[in-house]
């Protein structure tokens, strides 16, 4: 009865407020719901750069295909030849089409990523020679961002203490490992994006009558490329009419072109 009587007492002794506190258990219980639920609710970022790398190669070699293909069967149809004549040079500009673009993403895209190996060993040997220096560098970089002097050199040191190289790379070069360059990746998304892409003014050509070569093969090369460049564009999360209407534009200035200088041709011949 004591015992009842002295909690009692202790219950009565407390202000109202201090009754009202939850409890540490409470509080702790709590914030992991809240946790819990703002984990539930967060969704993955969808980040077009990635695609990049492998995206600039395969639309580069597609749109090349459908343009380079049709503006040189276009130009040869314009020069009053044959049906076997047109289709000889779609083949042989589809076969030396997908050849040039190999041997050209890999030439370029193989000087690039020799510039970032020299890059890389540059930035080894000057954290090796001289780390304190490449420290202040690298919060020099931050307090650039935003951060306060204090701030930016606690966080320059925390990073480096997990990747050092990686830090400096990514801050002061602009190098990511995910986004270095692949010649051989680049090469072979170009050959075959251009060789089945290149198929496409030649299969207008099969289908469509003597007639009608020339505007069947360029509308349904217009088509593929406005339908390409759209794709291209959702793929990078880009305007997809701007991009139709730019590839499309550029497609039609190529035919002409060509389709003017093949008549000309055609006529001087004749």
């Amino acid at each position: 009865m004591l015992r009842l009587y002295g909690a009692s007492q202790r219950d009565a002794n407390l202000s109202a407020e201090q009754r009202e506190l939850p409890c540490a258990a409470c509080l702790v219980h709590d914030a992991r719901m809240s946790l819990e639920r703002a984990r539930s609710v967060v969704t993955p970022e969808r980040h077009q750069s990635a695609r990049a790398v492998w995206l600039r190669a395969a639309v580069l070699g597609a749109d090349d295909a459908i343009v380079s293909t049709s503006s040189l069967m276009i130009g040869v149809a314009a020069s009053t030849a044959g049906r076997d004549a047109i289709l000889v040079a779609g083949i042989a500009g589809l076969v030396a089409g997908s050849m040039s673009m190999a041997v050209g993403e890999y030439v370029s895209v193989s000087s690039q990523r020799d510039a970032e190996r020299a890059d890389i060993e540059g930035e080894k040997e000057e954290l090796a020679a001289n780390p304190e220096a490449e420290l202040f560098e690298l919060a020099t970089i931050y307090r650039e961002r935003g951060l306060d002097q204090d701030l930016a050199m606690q966080v320059a040191m925390q990073l480096s203490a997990k990747d050092r190289l990686g830090s400096h790379l990514r801050d002061e070069l602009g190098i990511n490992a995910a986004s270095l360059a692949k010649p051989l990746q680049a090469a072979w998304i170009s050959a075959l994006s251009f060789a089945l892409f290149a198929i496409v003014p030649i299969l207008g050509l099969l289908v469509a009558p003597a007639s009608l070569r020339m505007p069947t093969i360029a509308a349904l090369s217009l088509g593929s490329l406005a339908a390409l460049g759209a794709f291209g564009a959702y793929l990078g999360g880009a305007p997809l009419m701007r991009a139709a209407l730019r590839v499309s534009l550029g497609g039609a200035l190529a035919m002409f072109v060509t389709a003017a200088i093949g008549h000309l041709l055609g006529v001087s011949v004749g």
